[in-house]
């Protein structure tokens, strides 16, 4: 069974920072890109930042551009997402998601984690 976990979310102070986990297992993990989303209440699912097989390349969406890296530990399994700079706008569920190299996914892979809560305070 594939499963992507996700941990690390929680209440902070704005300014402050957070690192978020996802924990894969089931999956050949260097064949997948993976990425990150998050979803805030009344709003649609949006893309946050993603990472390459070797962790060579990363992209993310312009809100997060210098307060947001994401990483990955191919030996563990596990990639990251470190915060830095919160602000109430990233309050939201953040999602982890896992795309297999080759597939014909635009953007967002077959696996999702279950999400973790972030929540900035102003």
């Amino acid at each position: 069974q594939v499963q992507l976990v996700e941990s690390g979310g929680g209440l902070i102070q704005a300014g402050g920072s957070l690192r978020l986990s996802c924990a894969a297992s089931g999956i050949t993990f260097s064949n997948y890109a993976l990425k990150w989303f998050r979803q805030a209440p009344g709003k649609e699912r949006e893309f946050v930042a993603a990472i390459s097989r070797s962790g060579g390349l990363t992209y993310y969406t312009g809100s997060v551009k210098g307060r947001f890296i994401i990483s990955r530990d191919n030996a563990k399994n596990t990639v990251y997402l470190q915060m830095d700079s919160l602000a109430p706008a990233d309050t939201a569920v953040y999602y982890c998601n896992a795309k297999l190299y080759g597939s014909a996914d635009w953007l967002r892979g077959k696996y999702w984690g279950q999400g973790t809560q972030v929540n900035v305070s102003s």
